[in-house]
């Protein structure tokens, strides 16, 4: 764009600053824009932060009682006792934020269970697999709450750098070659101009003159 020069005619004025007046309107949009979703995105780093810790937290655990549970049982059996595999279902809702699509993940059904409803036989599963169990449980659940908040986050990251880079071309390269060309093509016309009434002033300078001469007889 910059490369390129427009001729210098008042139409052409006047479509360069109906140019530049729709990218300063553009800007101001996505100003505001980028406003909204850094406070979208503050609003949801917080508890993002939060469900981290607690998975860290409960991660810190479950590992251990997963150890302690593969020393005590074995490997084999701790493998029958997670058999038959289930399934957790889940539904996903689609919301929009500033047309940033996310998505919130609701358990329909809980993750953590009793030793009834595993169908395992307290004396043969043992204490500490139990435990295990309910830890991965528990982790799997926090997991889950977690998935909302960390895909809006990321979304929302994504949507605000995207953002910034859209004002940033606007601002700094597409608004200043609108502005520039815009005072050239004002200054060529207004040099124009003073050129056609110096042009005139001598024009009518002649006529007096000429006027004013005596007839030749």
């Amino acid at each position: 764009m910059s490369g390129m020069r427009v001729a210098p005619t008042r139409s052409q004025l006047l479509r360069s600053r109906d140019r530049l007046a729709r990218v300063v309107r553009g800007i101001d949009l996505l100003t505001r824009k980028r406003k909204a979703l850094a406070a979208e995105l503050f609003g949801v780093a917080a508890p993002a932060i939060a469900a981290r810790a607690r998975i860290a937290e409960c991660a810190a655990s479950a590992y251990p009682a997963l150890l302690a549970a593969q020393a005590a049982q074995g490997n084999a059996e701790l493998e029958a006792m997670g058999w038959p595999s289930r399934r957790i279902e889940v539904e996903v809702a689609v919301s929009e934020t500033w047309g940033v699509a996310t998505a919130t993940v609701r358990r329909l059904v809980p993750a953590r269970r009793n030793l009834v409803m595993r169908g395992q036989h307290p004396g043969w599963s043992g204490p500490a697999a139990g435990m295990a169990s309910a830890e991965f449980e528990r982790l799997l659940e926090l997991l889950l709450d977690a998935a909302s908040t960390e895909l809006r986050l990321r979304r929302l990251a994504e949507a605000l750098a995207r953002t910034s880079r859209q004002v940033n071309t606007l601002e700094r390269r597409v608004a200043p070659v609108l502005k520039s060309e815009v005072q050239r093509v004002r200054g060529l016309l207004e040099e124009r101009e003073r050129e056609d009434h110096t042009r005139l002033k001598r024009l009518s300078g002649h006529s007096r003159q000429w006027g004013s001469a005596p007839a030749l007889r």
